[in-house]
């Protein structure tokens, strides 16, 4: 098929990879290249960045509701248009441009968990399983007819990065076995009545609440590790959370504790303890690595 692929992040660059593979990519439309803050280089999405190695056209508009815009899109011709997180609203006008439409790789298994944040929200809320749905791209938000779904089991060791790549594998699977199996495919509508909403996450979410319990901190750890992590401040430093469990241990809430090489932060009703951890300004490492240096006593 000739197809024009809609993405921005690393969860949508193992799609484009695969259907480079089997399919004419006319263009990659991505977010334009943000200003980093060291000496004000442009910084390209690892969509923007795969396509110019490749010779595809990237296209990077500010947003897609101008006629204009509309007209370049519609003037590529495509068979259909290919959507993995990309970022922008599409207008009725993109959604009605070629002859298959549009289909979205969304991170969840649909109805459940439209919006943003499904990946992380997924985890936080104790889901057993996680997936990728391969759905029609429709006027609401993930609201559109499902076309195929893929299931990834999780557990209370999974982190948000975790279910991220395996998702990201799947969903470049199923997208490339949706045009494979076009034809046979019955598109189902979704039930609205067990839909539930992955607000984005805003930036106090990242600090660490004690006021939850230890159940519902060590998942939300998890959930935004590696980002944007959970963190917490000790002698004028921050520290990210990448890693956690619920703890048998009783300590005071809102207090950290460090007990050998092992490390407790008191919560509501209970403890977690600290499993991988990050210093500002260091790698990643396991707690008990950084323990041998470090002291919070």
């Amino acid at each position: 098929m000739k197809i024009v692929f809609m993405g921005t992040p690393d969860f949508a660059l193992e799609a484009l990879k695969a259907l480079a593979t089997e399919h004419e990519i006319l263009a990659v439309y991505t977010k334009e290249p943000k200003i980093s803050g060291r000496g004000n280089k442009l910084l390209k999405t690892p969509v923007h960045m795969w396509a110019e190695e490749h010779n595809i056209e990237v296209r990077t508009p500010k947003t897609l509701r101008n006629e204009e815009e509309q007209r370049k899109f519609a003037e590529l011709k495509a068979d259909i248009a290919v959507v993995a997180a990309y970022g922008l609203i599409l207008p009725q006008p993109v959604l009605r441009a070629y002859p298959l439409g549009c289909i979205n790789i969304h991170a969840s298994l649909l109805p459940r968990w439209r919006g943003a944040a499904p990946i992380q929200r997924s985890i936080e809320a104790g889901d057993k399983v996680s997936g990728v749905t391969i759905m029609k791209v429709a006027a609401g938000l993930d609201t559109g007819d499902m076309l195929l779904k893929g299931e990834v089991e999780i557990t209370p060791d999974t982190t948000g990065g975790d279910l991220h790549d395996k998702l990201a594998a799947i969903g470049a699977d199923l997208v490339m076995k949706t045009l494979r199996e076009w034809k046979n495919i019955k598109p189902q509508v979704q039930d609205d009545s067990l839909s539930c909403y992955a607000s984005k996450i805003e930036k106090d979410e990242s600090v660490l609440d004690c006021e939850l319990n230890a159940e519902v901190l060590a998942r939300k750890i998890m959930a935004f590790s590696p980002y944007p992590a959970i963190y917490f401040e000790h002698k004028g430093e921050r520290f990210k959370i990448l890693r956690a469990k619920v703890a048998d241990e009783h300590i005071e809430k809102g207090s950290i504790k460090q007990f050998g090489n092992r490390l407790f932060i008191g919560c509501n009703g209970g403890a977690v303890e600290v499993k991988e951890i990050q210093r500002q300004g260091k790698r990643a490492m396991a707690t008990e690595e950084l323990l041998r240096g470090y002291s919070f006593n």
